[in-house]
């Protein structure tokens, strides 16, 4: 099925739903926050959300009521056609583009460690922000410093420990991947206080963050052929372009300098750079004419 907007307005479409998708749809709507209503916009054009759950969060849902904002949900895309501009969804349904942007995020490696939810988790600098609010809830009833179980290798567990050491947390740092998260006593407001190894053997704390290496999820680029960086990531450069004209990656899916982009840049400053970017194209390029609304099976 082709899903074909109308000529006379920009149409950008976004691949992906999560934080990065989110803040860059609030960028361009003109919308800072969560619940605020939407101001003057510089972005003048139509956005399409595609999807992968069937499920949002109320964060998203307010974004979808806003008029230039369609969000189609259970719609992943899967192939970009870079040469026709089009983007095909994995139930079949094609969507035109004037200008695309992958924020499909990343993957875990491994499988998730049992009782994982338990505790908390550093995948991106988003994260950060979590793992503070729960570190100053939890020295505020311990009335002492904490020391916190850290699970992880390579830059997202470095970053995490620096975050943990800035908020005063005492890090114990293990490399030898848990086979569970102990969780914490029931009704205590401390998230997960300890992992259990294969052996038995057990490390303790008042607190537990997983920071494990992620892959970015490039499958959706590499149909585009789009350039990817050594670690796996969509290939962008300072102004989020990648080396296809009309396409641009945000968020954990992309790299940038060897690394991916979620572990340098916020959510809310990578949106706000590709944002003007993307008003400024907008701006001085004209929509692809020719085009009427068509909706055939």
């Amino acid at each position: 099925m082709s899903i074909t907007p109308s000529a006379d307005s920009v149409h950008l479409v976004i691949a992906g739903a999560g934080p990065a998708a989110q803040a860059l749809i609030r960028r361009l709507a003109g919308v800072s926050t969560p619940s605020q209503q939407p101001g003057t916009a510089a972005f003048h054009g139509t956005i399409t959300v595609l999807s992968n759950r069937d499920d949002c969060s109320d964060a998203l849902l307010e974004l979808a009521v806003l008029p230039q904002v369609s969000v189609r949900f259970g719609q992943a895309a899967s192939f970009i056609d870079a040469q026709a501009r089009t983007v095909t969804t994995t139930e079949g349904m094609e969507f035109p583009y004037d200008q695309l942007v992958i924020a499909t995020g990343s993957a875990p490696m491994f499988p998730p460690v049992q009782g994982a939810a338990r505790g908390l988790s550093y995948s991106t600098i988003d994260d950060a922000e979590q793992i503070g609010t729960a570190v100053n809830d939890i020295t505020r009833v311990l009335g002492r410093r904490p020391l916190g179980i850290l699970v992880g290798t390579g830059p997202a567990a470095g970053q995490a420990e620096a975050v943990l050491r800035s908020r005063g947390v005492r890090p114990v740092r293990t490399t030898l991947r848990p086979a569970s998260v102990m969780p914490s006593v029931a009704g205590s407001v401390f998230p997960a206080t300890g992992i259990v190894f294969e052996d038995g053997s057990s490390m303790n704390g008042d607190l537990v963050v997983l920071a494990e290496e992620r892959l970015p999820r490039n499958e959706l680029a590499e149909s585009a052929g789009l350039q990817t960086a050594p670690d796996g990531g969509i290939r962008v450069g300072r102004d989020f372009t990648t080396s296809v004209p009309g396409i641009w990656a945000i968020g954990d899916a992309a790299s940038w300098d060897g690394m991916r982009l979620g572990l340098v840049l916020s959510s809310d400053a990578a949106a706000a750079h590709c944002a003007a970017r993307l008003e400024e194209d907008a701006r001085f390029r004209a929509p692809r004419a020719g085009r009427t609304a068509v909706a055939a099976a």
